[in-house]
């Protein structure tokens, strides 16, 4: 049984403490807590306790259970693969995890089908071996844990914000300067399917940008997450007015010619989990990528 160990910061209610400071979700959190896995100080807990500064939080990770998802033959781009991690450059248009409305064809049954049942169980039946996560339609690098020790080093790596995560995006609008957003990102109160930038219940989220050259109506950027927050940097480019090309979610999603926005995640650096090394990957633009940067230079 795996087990997760911190100290307590501030006057947190422990379930969202959990979620703070773990890549579990507070459902997540929640469940475990009303099993009796998670105890503060040696003691079991209720989800409503307010653990002291200080205090000792232990969460007990039961065995994972066995996936009911189908191994799939899907071709995957595999970028690097040793015993304790793989990264693979996934196209655009794939859903990384099985969900409502896409329980086949997803990163993850290519996955179980390539490693068989080589893959951590720390985020529950749904996400083997997933440490971060892409959009549906963002290309790019995402790195996969072959087991729990593995999957929990790179979380923390995650946490303390040294594993690199840099992206290129083409955006509406001119953008003249480079420039920092740092601005809280939570959970949309009428629509749960969308983030926002809001003080409530929400987490710190920070996105630097870098002009690489303008267009007419469009800028091509290049990004470095500071934090990892869902949707974040289509959320933080939509909230200064210039949403990701083709965003049908936080933009207007034109030109509709894209399918989808135009967000690549190029560049991918990490402390491998057993080794120490720092490792660094990268991967080209894709072609739709390209052929939307030349057809916005021949309106130019």
């Amino acid at each position: 049984m795996e087990r997760i160990e911190f100290s307590a910061s501030g006057e947190t209610r422990l379930d969202k403490l959990i979620s703070e400071n773990t890549q579990l979700t507070r459902s997540a959190a929640v469940k475990l807590i009303e099993q009796g896995n998670v105890l503060v100080d040696g003691k079991t807990a209720d989800k409503k306790v307010v653990p002291k500064a200080g205090a000792a939080v232990v969460i007990e990770l039961p065995e994972p259970k066995s996936v009911d998802i189908l191994p799939e033959n899907i071709p995957l781009e595999i970028v690097y693969e040793d015993a304790d991690l793989l990264v693979v450059n996934k196209p655009k248009g794939m859903v990384v995890h099985p969900a409502a409305g896409h329980y086949s064809g997803t990163l993850v049954n290519a996955l179980m089908f390539h490693c068989g049942e080589r893959l951590s169980g720390i985020n529950g039946e749904l996400r083997p071996g997933i440490v971060h996560r892409i959009d549906k339609d963002t290309s790019g690098l995402l790195m996969v844990a072959k087991n729990d020790t593995a999957h929990l080093s790179l979380s923390e790596q995650i946490k303390a914000h040294s594993f690199t995560r840099e992206y290129q995006a083409v955006v509406c609008g001119c953008i003249k300067e480079n420039g920092t957003v740092n601005a809280p990102i939570g959970r949309h109160k009428t629509d749960r399917k969308r983030m926002c930038v809001t003080l409530e219940n929400s987490r710190e989220a920070v996105t630097h940008y870098s002009v690489i050259r303008n267009y007419a109506g469009y800028t091509h950027l290049g990004i470095a997450l500071e934090t990892g927050r869902t949707h974040q940097i289509r959320v933080h480019l939509s909230y200064i007015g210039h949403p990701v090309a083709g965003d049908e979610v936080y933009g207007n999603g034109k030109p509709k010619s894209l399918r989808g926005q135009c967000l690549h995640a190029k560049k991918l650096g990490f402390v491998h989990p057993r080794t120490g090394e720092y490792m660094e990957f990268e991967s080209a633009l894709p072609d739709y990528f390209t052929e939307f940067l030349k057809s916005i230079d021949r309106n130019h």
